[in-house]
């Protein structure tokens, strides 16, 4: 079972959102392009409430990229992003979305943030998403998405503890820190991904 995850790809994410990410619509037709290659697609969205703590706009005297410690956990400040309902919390309309087979929400809860697909920051708790990928008899795994160097990064991560193969699509993930980007890499194939391109994805047999 070969299975495509696609993180975040998000209007907030994309050229004119409000945590844009330089360049990332070009993206979207090389997702689109691969998503017939693979046995299983899902999809992981950032769904914040209005009050999330993770925003910047919720701590007086703060400033998006602002540092603090969050319920323990250290945080980012961000611009507000992908609140629940709104326009720039929907898929990319060049998104082609009828393969995806589930839609797993994250960043729900107000007082932690969560990057990966998987878990909160602080592995408080899980989407559901490891569990649904054993029950589906998912091993090998394809992340793709937004930002590259955050959500689809930490969500590698993750993917590597819960122990399935994971192959991260460099061409399907635009950072958004690019000098950050290539240390992350690096980061992965260390502990054990596959950093490739959407040409060494084949296609399944028939």
């Amino acid at each position: 079972m070969r299975t495509l995850v696609v993180i975040d790809v998000q209007n907030d994410f994309l050229p004119g959102g409000s945590l844009q990410v330089a360049g990332s619509d070009v993206i979207v037709p090389v997702i689109n392009r691969i998503m017939g290659r693979f046995d299983l697609v899902v999809a992981a969205q950032d769904w914040h409430p209005q009050n999330h703590g993770s925003f910047a706009s919720n701590h007086s005297g703060r400033k998006p990229f602002d540092e603090i410690e969050l319920n323990g956990v250290r945080q980012i400040l961000w611009p507000d992003h992908c609140v629940q309902g709104s326009r720039g919390a929907g898929f990319s309309a060049a998104l082609e979305t009828r393969p995806i087979e589930a839609i797993f929400r994250k960043g729900t809860d107000p007082g932690i943030d969560s990057y990966s697909a998987f878990f909160d920051n602080g592995r408080r708790k899980s989407t559901g998403l490891a569990d649904y990928l054993r029950g589906k008899r998912a091993h090998a795994l394809y992340l793709c998405g937004l930002a590259g160097d955050i959500c689809v990064h930490f969500s590698a991560l993750d993917a590597l503890h819960e122990g399935f193969n994971v192959h991260f699509i460099r061409d399907a993930a635009t950072p958004l820190d690019p000098a950050v980007a290539p240390l992350r890499l690096e980061d992965l194939r260390r502990q054990g991904a596959r950093v490739i391109d959407s040409d060494a994805i084949d296609r399944p047999p028939r």
